[in-house]
């Protein structure tokens, strides 16, 4: 029965440690081995400003912080209730491997070191290769190899992710009638008796009957219902009832942090940058940023020209939202001379995300677009970064994902999401409608 309490050894590949560079802290009291041709794969991220780099010289770090010479025989403890660490030393490829396999690469020397050391162990299901790799799992199993995904940081069920609002029905008029009167609230303790679903702080709601309907917030500081009103920012009108919740949080000084989910085309982004600029006398700056992460799994080396010229295309989505805000005025106006003025004074900035790290966040207005690119730890280091006066806002579609060991369920997005639910600083809405044309939602809905 001892036996059964033994620790189990988890071997790692080299997408987990660049998913998470934090990882080898979350096997609780389970031993970790790191083969050697991992950390020779991980030579090749320690330079560059991408995200990704970032996390490789981080784990280095860590790793340099726990070197022993027993790191390479019975390993590295990590700490009281904790297991241990080691770094496994393998000559290439096994020639079971090699046989079925063929191709020598890193992959299949990371598979080999898990292969010698399930034949070598007296209890083989205390072996379990850990990767993001779905096919590197598939081939682990195809050899009686437990293999799994890294999973701590992924969020329960897309199903129950929360959504930002809820639709009240069969409120009696005279209620509905309360928000539309001076002070344009409604205390909780008067209707808590028809409120039977979940109540988390800056929730939004459709409150309606047969004949009347009000937009209203839930603002837990004062255990009040507010009346939510549709506001026109920056020449942008919002045209259903989640942008105008979307709108409502985006400039509401009291929520720092706001999250913002949707299908293309449903104004997530042109949202987010109209509200910046409708309240940017408030913050010292407007940073606007997205990851790059390269479609068709091309890196940007692949692409003709200079480092701005690479970037430049993933970029111009940004830059056409901004440009849509732009003709809402006439070039003699003075919010389409003001946008001019900004980027020229380097108040707005458009950027992507690795070029933004390092700058100071007090009272900036920050938006993150496509931020279900990033993992949860790449999200976690951009918002323990917020100064005084910031706020932050992501925006993604949690269902378009270009990063190859992100899904809808271990992504950022979902990932902060599902873990802010519930604070007073929080808000998060998702948009439903799209809105760019008829044609582009048809197609976002049959496609």
């Amino acid at each position: 029965m001892a036996r059964s309490r033994e620790p189990k050894t988890f071997i790692l590949d080299t997408n987990v440690i660049l998913h998470d560079p934090t990882c080898i802290n979350q096997f609780q009291e389970n031993d970790i081995v790191i083969p050697i041709a991992v950390l020779e794969e991980m030579d090749r991220f320690k330079r560059g400003s991408q995200v990704i780099n970032l996390n490789a010289r981080e784990f280095a770090r860590t790793l340099d912080s726990l070197t022993e010479d027993t790191i390479f025989d019975g390993g590295v403890s990590l700490g009281k209730g904790k297991g241990k660490v080691k770094i496994a030393i393998t000559k290439g490829v096994n020639k079971e491997i090699q046989a079925l396999f063929r191709e020598d690469s890193t992959d299949h020397r990371v598979l080999s070191a898990a292969f010698e050391m399930y034949t070598a162990s007296q209890y083989k299901d205390r072996i379990i290769l850990v990767t993001k790799d779905v096919n590197l799992r598939m081939k682990a199993k195809s050899l009686g190899i437990l293999a799994e995904d890294y999973t701590t940081d992924r969020v329960d069920s897309i199903d129950l992710l929360y959504s930002g609002k809820e639709v009240l029905k069969d409120f009696d008029d005279d209620v509905i009638q309360l928000f539309y009167q001076p002070p344009y609230e409604v205390p909780f303790e008067k209707i808590k008796s028809r409120i039977k679903v979940e109540l988390v702080p800056n929730k939004f709601f459709i409150i309606r009957n047969g004949n009347h309907s009000v937009l209203a917030f839930y603002d837990s500081n004062h255990r009040v219902f507010r009346k939510v009103d549709k506001e026109t920012v920056y020449g942008i009108k919002p045209r259903n009832a989640e942008q105008i919740f979307a709108v409502n949080a985006l400039i509401n000084n009291n929520i720092p942090l706001v999250t913002m989910t949707g299908k293309a085309g449903t104004g997530k982004t042109l949202l987010a940058l109209a509200c910046a600029l409708q309240v940017r006398k408030n913050y010292r700056q407007i940073y606007v940023a997205r990851p790059v992460v390269p479609l068709s799994n091309k890196d940007i080396g692949f692409l003709p020209g200079d480092v701005e010229s690479k970037l430049a295309p993933y970029m111009r989505p940004i830059w056409d939202n901004l440009k849509i805000i732009q003709d809402q005025y006439l070039e003699t106006d003075k919010n389409f001379v003001a946008i001019n003025n900004m980027l020229k004074d380097e108040k707005l900035f458009i950027e992507p995300l690795s070029y933004i790290r390092g700058r100071s966040l007090q009272r900036i207005f920050f938006i993150v677009d496509e931020a279900q690119n990033l993992t949860p730890h790449e999200i976690k280091t951009i918002v323990t970064r917020a100064g005084e006066g910031a706020k932050l806002v992501l925006t993604g579609d949690i269902y378009q994902i270009d990063h190859p060991y992100l899904d809808t369920l271990s992504n950022g997005l979902s990932y902060l999401i599902d873990h802010f639910k519930g604070q007073n600083l929080y808000a998060h809405i998702n948009l439903e409608k799209g809105e760019r044309s008829e044609l582009a939602e048809l197609a976002s809905n049959l496609l």
